[in-house]
């Protein structure tokens, strides 16, 4: 399989006016909601510090949608604003959230495994072409700046979503060919792709920077972090990254929504994404399962049924 990828030439720019129409419709269904007392906040985006970006935004007041946004650098899954690390969020109320289709099987996640109850959140789907990749931003879009996700995206309209806003291009953009990575590592032998995680692992720096981000990593002390005992090394050493990560990696299998906000914020660039994909297919091949749009008590890894496969018993 080709590593390189083929070029389209002159990537299409993606029209900005389907990102415009989606503001617009945000800011006036969030002050609607404030003015009628729905909800006491709504959390979705605005402004970034640097030219082009995009950063999460809480807002409170009728006066203040001014700020709301939705451009191809709204990355971030705000699902993550509605999880314990943000307690002073669901403290307020009732909550409206902005959320993209990638971004709905976290939601269902949460709802599924009671951390957040449905009825305390109004969510604001917004029909989405894309978000920029790390060689983006929000300025010129074109379809070769995709981020990798979206190059695979089958949600770019919100499924469970109260309001949906917004609306998708009469043709969505179509992203330069490339040979699929997840291919490309499971055609390797079993020793090769332990070398291929061993050199990425390495360079880990136990920034936990993909667990502060990953909405369904909202335990309030993490099994990784405790030293009586020590289930996980915690210095940035090969052994203690691999377990970190292998551990972190199982806790997610059939939860992880796919999000890659994980894999985004990695300052090592990690491959993160492609770790959780991989976990995520040996699943469904295995159960049938994957996270979806609907919330579900119980995923394969912590159900019984007497139908399961026990080739694997000896």
């Amino acid at each position: 399989m080709s590593n390189t990828a083929r070029k389209i030439d002159g990537p299409a720019i993606i029209d900005p006016a389907c990102y415009a129409t989606a503001a617009e419709a945000i800011r006036d269904e969030a002050a609607r909601l404030l003015n009628e007392e729905a909800v006491t906040a709504v959390i979705g985006y605005r402004t970034g510090r640097r030219k082009g970006s995009a950063m999460p935004a809480i807002v409170t007041k009728a006066e203040q949608v001014a700020e709301l946004i939705f451009s191809p650098a709204c990355v971030n899954n705000l699902a993550l604003y509605l999880t314990r690390k943000k307690k002073e969020i669901p403290q307020k109320g009732k909550v409206a959230v902005v959320a993209k289709g990638c971004d709905m099987k976290a939601l269902a996640g949460l709802f599924g495994e009671s951390q957040v109850k449905r009825e305390e959140v109004v969510i604001l789907g917004v029909a989405c072409a894309g978000v920029a990749g790390k060689n983006g931003n929000g300025e010129v879009f074109t379809a070769d700046r995709l981020a990798a996700k979206c190059r695979r995206c089958q949600a770019h309209t919100p499924e469970g979503a109260d309001v949906v806003v917004g609306s998708l291009p009469a043709q969505l953009p179509t992203p330069p060919e490339e040979g699929d990575e997840l291919a490309r590592l499971e055609a390797l032998a079993p020793a090769e792709r332990w070398v291929f995680w061993k050199e990425h692992f390495s360079r880990c720096t136990r920034c936990y920077a993909c667990r502060q981000v990953c909405p369904l990593c909202y335990c309030e002390q993490c099994l990784c972090d405790r030293n009586r005992p020590q289930a996980v090394e915690s210095t940035p050493r090969p052994a203690g990254n691999m377990a970190w990560h292998i551990v972190r990696a199982m806790h997610l299998t059939g939860r992880c929504g796919g999000c890659a906000e994980c894999e985004r914020v990695c300052p090592m660039e990690i491959p993160l994404h492609l770790l959780n994909r991989k976990m995520a297919k040996e699943l469904k091949q295995l159960y049938g399962h994957e996270a979806g749009f609907e919330p579900a008590e119980k995923g394969p890894l912590n159900d019984y049924r007497e139908s399961d496969d026990q080739s694997f018993i000896k």
